[in-house]
């Protein structure tokens, strides 16, 4: 019987062990997986082995595999020369330079229809609370038409509420990129006007760093799409516009307070800088308009492919109030496959001059180019709520492919 037990024992602390070599085994592919990029650019004149960011004793490379005449090619990766790990893409790229700017703008962009941010209670006449949004609108929906009319503002839907004298409505909704119909009555409310019980919005604007110029007039800015602070989505645009603006002063970060920086953006139309087209996840993308391309600050710099990035040092250029200066950072971790593309990797401000002044990273420096090597490798994109010091920030290239 004893011995019955001690082997069951046996048994069981080998299958622990099993399972905790498997485990181990999975962590480590899963580990070694990670740390290959899933595609690679590299520049068409190119004489070094871009495996060398890449080196690692227990990896091997098979022979490339040509697919295309403009020299892109895919190579096979293995561990321990025996387990196949990944197939990663190869394209030859021309060099690109563009001009690192660090400048902060104004952004005002219009939404594509009125932007539903919740619905709500409201009091009748006869002082019933009511709700006649509720289970019918979401947050986030974009309201297009109203009885067939298309919206040019929240204004004039505000306008036909009140003239409808509580008669249903026919409302075309953008909801996740599908047209749907919806039917809302305008409930007569204790103040005596219709109302649908709804909170909307037709426009967002603030301020933040222009990160690149092309020679065409072409930029980007910000390093991440700007969303709708009640809703979280990111904002359909249907036009914008990138304004001069100052930095006045700064409210510095805290552990558990982000900071910000605060200015005036000159909403005049002397002071229009260019158009915003797009509004993407990586940045908002637009042109100057050609008398505005010199008025903003511009260094050309060559673009610095990912797989050159390393940890270390590094340098930020951004506007905190005192101009446009240079500050240093580190980059502390990189991830070549980061599942939001905007924090492909890790910064610290290490600067004592910029830690005095914003207490590390703060709202508005989004999109402050990074510099590694004499090269615009990056942009700051977000900051730690918890530690202002450190942020995440986005891959140059990710952001020139829109």
């Amino acid at each position: 019987m004893l011995n019955r037990i001690k082997q069951r024992y046996r048994y069981f602390l080998c299958g622990c062990l099993a399972i905790c070599l498997g485990v181990l085994a999975a962590l480590i592919y899963q580990y070694e997986k990670n740390k290959i990029p899933d595609e690679i650019h590299v520049a068409a004149d190119a004489r070094t082995d871009w495996k060398e960011s890449f080196s690692d004793p227990l990896i091997s490379w098979d022979a490339a595999v040509e697919t295309s005449q403009n020299g892109n090619y895919r190579i096979s990766c293995r561990l321990l020369g025996m387990i196949p790990l990944k197939t990663v893409k190869v394209s030859a790229v021309e060099p690109q330079q563009v001009y690192a700017s660090g400048s902060p703008v104004g952004i005002y962009m219009e939404t594509r229809g009125i932007l539903v941010i919740d619905s709500g209670e409201i009091t009748d006449a006869q002082g019933i609370r009511r709700t006649p949004a509720a289970h019918i609108i979401q947050p986030g929906d974009y309201i297009q038409c109203v009885n067939g009319i298309k919206l040019t503002g929240k204004k004039q839907l505000i306008q036909m509420v009140r003239e409808n004298q509580g008669e249903q409505m026919e409302l075309e909704v953008l909801r996740q990129d599908e047209l749907i119909k919806l039917a809302l009555t305008p409930v007569l409310t204790e103040d005596g006007t219709y109302k649908l019980g709804i909170w909307v919005r037709d426009n967002i604007q603030g301020i933040g760093t222009m990160t690149y110029i092309r020679a065409n007039g072409e930029f980007a800015a910000l390093g991440h799409s700007i969303s709708d602070v009640d809703t979280g989505e990111q904002l359909a645009i249907s036009k914008g516009e990138l304004y001069d603006a100052r930095i006045l002063s700064v409210q510095k970060g805290t552990a558990g307070n982000p900071g910000e920086l605060r200015g005036i953006i000159d909403y005049d139309k002397s002071h229009i800088l260019g158009e915003i087209t797009a509004n993407t996840g990586n940045g908002i993308m637009g042109k100057l308009a050609e008398q505005k391309q010199t008025t903003l600050n511009r260094t050309l710099y060559t673009m610095g492919m990912k797989q050159e990035i390393q940890t270390g040092e590094a340098q930020i250029l951004c506007d905190v109030g005192n101009g446009i200066q240079t500050y240093r950072i580190e980059i502390t971790e990189i991830d070549w496959n980061a599942r939001d593309s905007n924090k492909s990797f890790m910064i610290h401000v290490v600067d004592e001059r910029l830690m005095e002044r914003t207490g590390g990273i703060v709202q508005g420096m989004s999109g402050s180019p990074i510099i590694q090597d004499g090269k615009l490798v990056g942009a700051v994109t977000h900051v730690l709520v918890n530690d202002p010091t450190r942020g995440y920030g986005i891959f140059i290239e990710n952001m020139l492919e829109h």
